[in-house]
Protein backbone atom coordinates (compact mmCIF):
# COMPACT_ATOMS: atom_id res chain seq x y z
CA UNK A 1 0.00 0.00 0.00
CA UNK A 2 1.02 3.85 -0.99
CA UNK A 3 0.51 6.57 1.28
CA UNK A 4 0.30 10.20 -0.26
CA UNK A 5 0.15 13.41 2.00
CA UNK A 6 -1.68 16.36 1.08
CA UNK A 7 0.89 19.66 0.95
CA UNK A 8 0.52 23.10 0.27
CA UNK A 9 2.71 24.67 -2.07
CA UNK A 10 4.92 26.99 -0.84
CA UNK A 11 7.57 28.31 -3.28
CA UNK A 12 7.95 26.86 -7.10
CA UNK A 13 11.40 26.94 -8.91
CA UNK A 14 10.02 26.89 -12.36
CA UNK A 15 13.38 26.35 -13.58
CA UNK A 16 13.91 23.13 -11.90
CA UNK A 17 10.51 21.87 -12.24
CA UNK A 18 10.96 21.50 -8.23
CA UNK A 19 8.21 23.39 -5.68
CA UNK A 20 8.89 23.26 -2.01
CA UNK A 21 5.61 22.06 -0.14
CA UNK A 22 4.53 21.97 3.66
CA UNK A 23 2.79 19.59 5.31
CA UNK A 24 1.99 20.00 9.08
CA UNK A 25 4.39 23.07 8.95
CA UNK A 26 7.02 20.43 7.94
CA UNK A 27 8.81 21.49 4.28
CA UNK A 28 9.72 19.24 1.67
CA UNK A 29 11.00 19.36 -1.80
CA UNK A 30 9.07 17.92 -4.38
CA UNK A 31 9.06 17.29 -8.18
CA UNK A 32 6.15 18.67 -10.16
CA UNK A 33 7.34 17.13 -13.07
CA UNK A 34 3.70 14.88 -12.92
CA UNK A 35 1.37 17.62 -12.75
CA UNK A 36 0.21 21.15 -14.48
CA UNK A 37 -0.93 24.13 -13.72
CA UNK A 38 0.09 24.25 -9.94
CA UNK A 39 0.69 27.33 -8.39
CA UNK A 40 1.30 28.75 -4.88
CA UNK A 41 -1.18 28.05 -2.39
CA UNK A 42 -2.67 24.80 -4.43
CA UNK A 43 -2.36 21.75 -2.45
CA UNK A 44 -0.92 18.66 -3.94
CA UNK A 45 -0.61 15.18 -2.76
CA UNK A 46 2.91 13.87 -2.68
CA UNK A 47 4.41 10.49 -2.64
CA UNK A 48 8.01 9.98 -2.10
CA UNK A 49 9.09 13.58 -3.27
CA UNK A 50 6.56 14.07 -6.49
CA UNK A 51 3.30 15.96 -6.92
CA UNK A 52 0.71 13.45 -7.94
CA UNK A 53 -2.01 15.64 -8.64
CA UNK A 54 -4.05 19.11 -7.16
CA UNK A 55 -6.73 18.41 -4.93
CA UNK A 56 -8.89 21.30 -3.56
CA UNK A 57 -8.16 23.00 -0.01
CA UNK A 58 -11.01 21.77 1.22
CA UNK A 59 -10.27 17.88 0.74
CA UNK A 60 -6.55 18.26 1.68
CA UNK A 61 -7.67 19.92 5.11
CA UNK A 62 -10.42 17.35 6.01
CA UNK A 63 -7.46 14.50 4.85
CA UNK A 64 -4.95 16.25 7.36
CA UNK A 65 -7.63 16.22 10.06
CA UNK A 66 -8.12 12.66 9.69
CA UNK A 67 -4.34 12.18 9.52
CA UNK A 68 -4.10 13.98 12.73
CA UNK A 69 -7.02 12.29 15.04
CA UNK A 70 -5.58 8.80 14.26
CA UNK A 71 -2.03 10.37 15.83
CA UNK A 72 -0.40 10.26 12.81
CA UNK A 73 -0.32 14.19 12.63
CA UNK A 74 -0.20 17.06 15.13
CA UNK A 75 -3.27 18.52 14.90
CA UNK A 76 -3.38 21.61 12.59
Amino acid sequence: MCLALPAQIIAIDTATDMATASINQVSVEVSLALVDDVALGDYVLVHVGYALNKIDEEEALKTLALFAEAGLLSAP
